[in-house]
């Protein structure tokens, strides 16, 4: 896509001051058709600005994915209308439910942040210096990573919480260095004295 004066846009970079509106509605049986687009807006970052009408900063991949939900919703037999706008009044209102949420997201990051730090303490606490629990570890951490990098991608306005988060998981990974020499070095004592 380009912009007005022929640059290519970024296809997840927000256009500034617009937003699409997803208005829908889905039938209320079977529940579980209500949930999947529930788990898939929150999935997308989008914000509820009413009942069944959602709030996301207008750009190219955000466009397309709610194209795409509101073609899983027609396909539901429910009814659903997708809007390009800009708020005339309350654009704050709007983009502070936006900010709220992705702060919100980094919060959750940084509470599973302290449990893995916790887990790690835990693991010095009993002894336990092997593989598996190192394979283990390491998946946990791959797994905060990858969902930092999600909430950060649909960080379109620098919410706070962001660094804070950033530095917690640089500290995890450290934490995670030193408890992988750990147990490298017990189970190579192991091994040495087979």
């Amino acid at each position: 896509m380009t912009d007005s004066v022929g640059e290519t846009e970024d296809s997840s970079t927000p256009r500034s001051g617009a937003w699409l509106m997803l208005v829908y509605r889905v039938p209320s049986e079977p529940t579980r058709l209500r949930a999947t687009v529930w788990r898939r807006l929150k999935g997308l970052g989008a914000v509820y600005v009413q009942n069944s009408v959602v709030a996301l900063p207008a750009s190219t991949k955000n466009e397309r994915a709610l194209r795409r939900l509101r073609h899983e919703i027609l396909e539901m037999a429910g009814s659903a209308v997708l809007l390009d706008s800009s708020a005339i009044a309350g654009e704050s209102t709007i983009r502070e439910l936006y900010d709220a949420a992705r702060s919100d997201e980094y919060d959750e990051i940084l509470d599973r942040c302290r449990d893995f730090l916790a887990g790690l303490q835990k693991e010095y606490a009993q002894e336990h210096f092997t593989y598996a629990e190192l394979e283990e570890n390491e998946v946990d951490l791959v797994k905060l990573q990858s969902w930092f990098e999600k909430v950060s991608e649909r960080d379109a306005f620098g919410a706070t919480g962001r660094e804070r988060t950033v530095e917690a998981i640089a500290e995890c990974a450290a934490e995670l260095e030193g408890y992988a020499s750990r147990v490298y070095a017990v189970e190579g004592e192991s091994a040495g004295g087979d």
